[in-house]
């Protein structure tokens, strides 16, 4: 049975780490007063890429040290800071940003990316309509959320296509739940990568991907663990193979509510203060409040 996993630091695991894989580096740190541990994962050839399942690029995976993120932590400050730096670094040099919402804001567990657009300050109307403010220091930002494509009868890549061609921005930032295969992850890890994201591909209901390729600009996701498939997990609490015949289901911690709300907020701020550096985040908590 294949491990279903979302996660670039998971493949890495299994695929044998180092030591056994050529075309990838890896960049460990942990950071203390943001109560991090930081994995910066690189692959650099398309055969590196195939055997780990992902496409070239870069991941950053932001672990936790002190507890899941469905607890409350005092290094949030910090922590929306190595996120915005961890984006800085992705898109390099941006102004103008897309930040698209994905996945299901009626399901607790999917509902990361609804909640982490509803928090992001956008500015795309301020710029071009206020002409009396100075807006010199703000980014030009455009926010939506796409939904699903059973609510909306559209894909979300089609939907992100079409407005990223109008409002014609320099990098998209797509956030969304994921999954991971080993429940260390679930709900204590972010991921931010400049490969792209499809949709639902966690759960087996992939959808057309949000990349370079298929955008013509940047894309840079991230992600939340929210979701473990039930014979993986069993998998790692027992150390047994679930039968080929079991039904795959997908399992979200009891606090999944809890979990989506803070890691929007979290993204949220760590997205604001990437794309407006000259807000501090006393700033944009009064803006987007």
């Amino acid at each position: 049975m294949s491990i279903r996993t979302d996660m670039a630091a998971e493949s890495f695991s299994q695929a044998g780490g180092a030591e056994k894989l050529q075309g990838v580096k890896v960049k460990n740190k942990v950071i203390e007063n943001a109560r991090l541990e930081v994995t910066d994962i690189t692959i650099e050839t398309q055969e590196a890429a195939e055997k780990l399942g992902r496409p070239v690029g870069r991941y950053i995976t932001l672990t936790a040290t002190d507890s899941t993120f469905d607890m409350y932590s005092d290094s949030f400050h910090e922590r929306a800071e190595v996120i915005a730096k961890a984006i800085g670094e992705l898109c390099g040099e941006c102004e103008r940003f897309l930040a698209v919402g994905l996945g299901n804001y009626a399901l607790t567990s999917d509902a990361v990316g609804p909640l982490t657009a509803e928090k992001i300050f956008a500015t795309r109307h301020i710029k071009s309509l206020a002409k009396e403010i100075d807006t010199d220091d703000l980014g030009e930002v455009t926010v939506i959320q796409t939904g699903v494509l059973g609510s909306t009868g559209i894909e979300s890549s089609e939907q992100v296509k079409a407005i990223a061609e109008r409002v014609t921005p320099q990098a998209v930032i797509a956030v969304d739940a994921l999954a991971c295969s080993e429940l260390t992850n679930l709900g204590r890890t972010i991921q931010l990568c400049n490969t792209g994201i499809s949709p639902g591909s966690g759960v087996e209901n992939a959808r057309k991907e949000l990349s370079l390729s298929t955008l013509g600009i940047k894309c840079i996701a991230i992600g939340v663990p929210t979701v473990i498939d039930l014979c993986t997990a069993a998998q790692h609490i027992f150390g047994q193979t679930a039968p080929e015949s079991s039904e795959n289901i997908m399992v979200a911690p009891k606090t999944a509510d809890k979990l989506s709300e803070n890691c929007a907020k979290l993204i949220a701020m760590g997205i604001n203060r990437a794309v407006h550096p000259a807000l501090s985040q006393e700033d944009i908590q009064t803006l987007t409040c």
